[in-house]
C-alpha cells in the first residue's frame, strides 16, 4: 500500500512499530499537495520546511526511545479561521491578509504538545460565511471527486485536502454545518463536537455562541484520534466545558445493544434529492440490520432554524467583526486616497455652502477600509446583523429569534428522551457547481437546512459517506447525539464503518 492510502490510525501504528517514519509519511503528503494542490487549490499555506523540521525532530526522539505525543509524526491541516504563531492567520480575507498570528490557538497548541505535524493552512469562505469555499479573497477550493463543483463550506479547503490524500487530519469548524457539509459533499468524516468540548481560545470569532471547532479525517477512528487530542476544558475558553473526556480510541469498538434510532420526520421532506434520500434509508437499513430500533421522531421548530440562525449567526457577526476597523491590525485603506475623496467632497460642499456636513477622517478611514477589507458575503451579513440588533428592531428580530432557539433546544431535549441519537442527511443535494448559487444566497443557505438546528441547540453530530449520486459525487449520513455524547456518536458511526465501504473510495483527481 501506498502511505497515502493508510488511515491516520494505521499511520500511528506504522510509525509506531518504526515500519515508516515521520519524515516519509509527511514528504508523501507534500508531494501529493505539489501535484495536485494547484488543481484543487485547498491550502492557503503549505508548511513544508518546518514541517520536514518537526517530523525529523519526532523521529529522532522516536529513535531515541523517548516518550513521543498521541499524534507523532501524523501530519494535520489547519483551517485558516485558527490562530498560529508566527503565521498568517487571514480568515481567508483582505482584511486580514498581512496578518500574522503572536499566539497559537489552543486546539493548534494541543496538536503541537502531541507531536502532530503542522503540515499547513487550508482555504475557506471568508471569515467562515458561506457553504461553497467560493467566498475566500485568495480564490474558491474546487471539489476532488469534480473540480467543476464545489466542495462546500466554510471548511472546505479542510475537507478537500483530506478528500484528495494531501492531509489524513485536518481541523475545521462548524457554525451552522461548516464541518459536516463539506464533509458530506466530498466523501470524509467530519465531527462537530458539543459546544464547549472544544476549546475556541484562538479561533477568530465568527459567532461566538455558535463556533465550534471539530475533526475531518478519511475515518470515524480518525476523527476519535484526533478529538483524543484537542478535547479537554480550557481556562483560556470562558465557554469551555469541565466535563471529562472519555477514551474516544478505545471504546469505538465496544458493543452497542439496544441502540435506539430517530429518523427525523422534518428532514425527509420536500427539496430533498431522491438520490440522497435512497442513499440515506439504505443506511438506515444497515443499521435496522445490526439491530438498531428504528423510529420516526419531530422536531417540529425544525422548520424556523434557517430563519432563526440567520438573525442570531449575523447579529453575533455584526459584534465580534466591528473590531476590524484599520486602527490597530489588519487592512487599512490608502490614506491618500481617503484625503484626495475627503478634499474633493469638501470642496462639493463648500460650493454648496453646506460645509459642516462633511466626513470626519476617521469615519471615513473606517468605511473606506470596511468596504475595501471585506467580501461581498461578510458584508451582507453584518448589514443584516445590524440592523436585526438595531433599536426598533431588536425586539422583533433577534429576540424572537432566541426565543426560537430555545424551541429548538427544547426539541432535541425531547427527541433524545425517545431515542440515543438521530439519523438523517446532511445536506438536501450533492454538491453543485461553481457558480451556481453565487448569485442567489438564499438558495445557498437552504442547504445548510439540516446542520443548523445541530448549532442552535448546541448538541454534537457526525457526518459520514453513506453513497454516490449518478453523477459520481459523494452523498453524507448525519448522526446527531446529546451534548457530551460524543463517545455514543463516535462508536455508532464507527458501526457503520465495519459494514460499509463508502469512505475508502478515493476521489479522482483529474477535472
Amino acid at each position: 500500500m501506498s502511505i497515502l492510502e493508510y488511515s491516520a490510525t494505521e499511520l500511528k501504528k506504522k510509525l509506531e512499530a518504526k515500519e515508516l517514519t515521520s519524515v516519509e509519511v509527511v514528504t508523501a503528503y507534500l508531494n501529493q499537495i505539489k501535484e495536485y494542490d494547484g488543481e484543487i487549490r485547498a491550502f492557503s499555506f503549505v508548511n513544508e520546511e518546518e514541517a520536514l523540521n518537526q517530523a525529523a525532530e519526532v523521529d529522532s526522539r522516536r529513535k531515541r526511545g523517548e516518550k513521543v505525543g498521541l499524534l507523532a509524526g501524523i501530519p494535520v491541516a489547519v483551517k485558516e479561521v485558527l490562530a498560529t504563531e508566527g503565521q498568517k492567520t487571514t480568515c481567508s480575507s483582505k482584511m486580514l491578509e498581512n496578518f500574522v498570528s503572536p499566539y497559537n490557538a489552543t486546539v493548534v497548541q494541543k496538536i503541537k504538545d502531541e507531536d502532530g505535524i503542522l503540515l499547513g493552512r487550508t482555504n475557506m469562505d471568508e471569515f467562515a460565511m458561506g457553504s461553497s469555499t467560493e467566498n475566500s479573497a485568495f480564490g474558491a477550493t474546487s471539489n476532488p471527486w469534480n473540480t467543476d463543483y464545489v466542495p462546500g463550506g466554510s471548511s472546505g479547503g479542510a475537507a478537500a485536502c483530506v478528500a484528495a490524500d494531501m492531509a489524513p487530519l485536518s481541523l475545521g469548524t462548524d457554525t451552522g454545518g461548516s464541518i459536516r457539509q463539506p464533509a458530506g459533499l466530498c466523501g470524509i468524516v467530519g465531527l462537530k463536537p458539543t459546544y464547549g468540548r472544544v476549546s475556541r481560545y484562538g479561533l477568530v470569532a465568527f459567532a461566538s455562541s455558535l463556533d465550534q471547532v471539530g475533526p475531518m479525517t478519511r475515518t470515524v477512528a480518525d476523527s476519535a484520534l484526533l478529538l483524543q487530542a484537542i478535547a479537554g476544558h480550557d481556562r483560556l475558553d470562558s465557554t469551555s466545558a469541565n466535563v471529562e473526556v472519555p477514551d474516544y480510541l478505545n471504546d469505538l469498538e465496544k458493543p452497542l445493544a439496544g441502540l435506539r434510532l430517530g429518523v427525523v420526520t422534518e428532514h425527509f421532506g420536500e427539496g430533498l434529492d431522491e438520490e440522497v434520500r435512497q442513499a440515506v434509508n439504505d443506511s438506515i437499513e444497515v443499521y435496522r440490520s445490526l439491530g438498531a430500533t428504528i423510529s420516526e421522531v419531530s422536531l417540529p421548530h425544525n422548520k424556523y432554524g434557517i430563519a432563526a440562525y440567520y438573525l442570531i449567526a449575523p447579529s453575533e457577526a455584526s459584534s465580534n467583526l466591528a473590531r476590524y476597523d484599520g486602527v490597530h491590525y489588519g487592512y487599512r485603506a490608502d490614506e491618500r486616497e481617503i484625503w484626495q475623496e475627503l478634499t474633493e467632497e469638501r470642496h462639493r460642499l463648500v460650493a454648496d455652502g453646506d460645509e459642516r456636513s462633511a466626513t470626519s477622517p476617521l469615519v471615513k478611514m473606517y468605511c473606506k477600509t470596511r468596504s475595501e477589507g471585506f467580501g461581498a458575503e461578510v458584508k451582507r451579513r453584518i448589514m443584516l446583523g445590524t440592523y436585526a440588533l438595531s433599536a426598533g428592531y431588536y425586539d422583533a428580530y433577534y429576540l424572537k429569534a432566541l426565543k426560537v432557539r430555545r424551541l429548538i433546544q427544547k426539541d432535541y431535549l425531547e427527541a433524545f428522551k425517545e431515542v440515543d441519537l438521530l439519523i438523517g442527511p446532511v445536506t438536501p443535494t450533492p454538491a453543485f457547481k461553481t457558480g451556481e448559487k453565487t448569485g442567489d444566497p438564499l438558495s445557498m443557505y437552504l442547504g445548510d437546512l439540516f446542520t443548523v438546528c445541530t448549532n442552535l441547540a448546541g448538541v454534537a453530530a457526525i457526518s459520514i459517506p453513506c453513497g454516490f449520486s449518478k453523477d459520481g459525487l459523494p452523498i453524507g449520513l448525519q448522526l446527531q447525539s446529546p451534548q457530551f455524547h460524543e463517545q455514543q456518536l463516535l462508536r455508532v458511526a464507527h458501526m457503520y464503518q465495519t459494514q460499509t465501504d463508502w469512505h475508502i473510495k478515493r476521489a479522482p483527481l483529474a477535472s
